[in-house]
């Protein structure tokens, strides 16, 4: 049995899908395979008894699978904990990039590839502004974070960006904060936005390392594909910046909600019933109006897979001086200029700490007695079962 809405859909009608839709993708089966198996006796787990009053209860492993919505707090808390060492004491910015919907079938096609060029154009773009001295002239530090889906579990590829207001100067001695209301004029990204993915996107065509399949299938043909890129140059690309925060520490908690976010969570689900499924989601087409939508559910676990990535793709990645190769030495150069980066403490908590101190409330505690500690006993082996086929 299930207590949750999303893994008793794959586990009830995983295979009408494969029935439907035919053979997947290797990642496919493992993430339903994961899903439907989170939390369930067939992850195995461990007996727990109350320190206090002797209730013992079974609790089953985790699949820990990055698509799985049950798996997602413990992981975002680790990652605001270990990101709050590198806030700075400056305004924040989040910005957003995304693309004309005209490339989401190459998206869809070559998410390794095309993923990775959304994130090249970021970086670039940010990084080439923030070097000149008209706008900036620093070295900048990124957090970019990519999302595949609309709220209606359509693919919308977006790539989200925390970006520090100013940068380390050239010879990384000062701070220097940014000149206007944000880094760089908005249309001066958006161009330079759009010349990167286009040409990356070009250059990956015509070295053969984009499938024209399905519906790409019409751009085969040279000409073709060289008109439709022109026509993206005269299309409108969006590029939206909010506010600046109201101070580092709520920039850390609100991109926490964006880095372990899956394509949809449990609690957006209204309604299960023997064919359909029911979530809410906002309508951005019509002023942002929350309404609730009603799908078949073979057609929910292909939405719902679409936002499978790549196995071992990052979609979570750091640039400039908090880049993996840069960060040590970029907080360490922060740490010259500004006081309240200096003498900070690393330890790492529990996880029943983590959790207590963001929801309040012990999850150890017995929910019996209300006193007791639940203490780990004896292991629970797996139940061994297809969940879904692979063939």
């Amino acid at each position: 049995m299930h207590n949750h809405a999303i893994a008793g859909i794959f586990t009830d009608t995983f295979d009408q899908y494969i029935a439907a839709y035919g053979r997947q993708p290797l990642e496919h089966y493992k993430v339903a395979h994961c899903i439907s198996s989170c939390r369930t006796s067939a992850l195995g787990g461990h007996i727990y008894t109350c320190d206090t009053c002797g209730n013992s209860v079974p609790l089953y492993n985790s699949c820990s699978n990055r698509h799985c919505p049950q798996c997602q707090t413990l992981g975002r808390r680790r990652w605001i904990e270990a990101r709050m060492d590198e806030l700075l004491p400056v305004p924040y910015f989040h910005a957003v990039f995304t693309i004309p919907h005209e490339l989401n079938p190459f998206a869809l096609r070559n998410k390794k590839v095309f993923y990775a060029i959304m994130f090249r154009g970021v970086n670039e773009t940010l990084r080439t502004l923030a070097q000149n001295s008209k706008w900036l002239g620093a070295s900048i530090g990124v957090i970019a974070v990519l999302h595949t889906w609309g709220q209606n579990l359509m693919d919308h590829p977006h790539i989200h960006c925390i970006v520090p207001a100013g940068g380390l100067s050239r010879d990384t001695d000062a701070w220097i904060p940014c000149k206007h209301s944000f880094l760089f004029p908005f249309a001066a990204m958006k161009k330079l936005f759009m010349a990167k993915v286009l040409d990356y996107l070009r250059k990956a065509v015509d070295d053969g390392d984009i499938t024209m399949a399905g519906l790409l299938e019409c751009y085969t043909d040279t000409k073709a594909f060289r008109a439709f890129l022109s026509s993206l140059y005269r299309k409108k690309w969006v590029i939206y910046v909010k506010q600046p925060f109201a101070g580092p520490s709520a920039v850390i908690e609100y991109l926490g909600n964006y880095t372990h976010r899956t394509a949809i969570s449990e609690r957006r689900i209204t309604g299960v019933s023997e064919n359909t499924v029911s979530f809410r989601y906002k309508d951005y087409a019509d002023e942002a109006k929350m309404k609730v939508l009603t799908l078949e559910k073979i057609e929910f676990i292909r939405r719902f897979l679409l936002h499978v990535l790549p196995s071992g793709f990052m979609r979570i990645r750091h640039y400039g001086f908090l880049s993996n190769a840069r960060r040590a030495q970029g907080l360490k150069q922060c740490a010259q200029i500004f006081a309240s980066l200096r003498e900070k403490k690393k330890e790492k908590k529990p996880w029943y700490v983590l959790l207590k101190e963001h929801y309040g409330i012990d999850p150890r505690l017995c929910k019996k007695c209300g006193n007791g500690i639940m203490r780990r006993g004896y292991f629970i082996e797996p139940v061994l079962r297809t969940v879904v086929r692979t063939t």
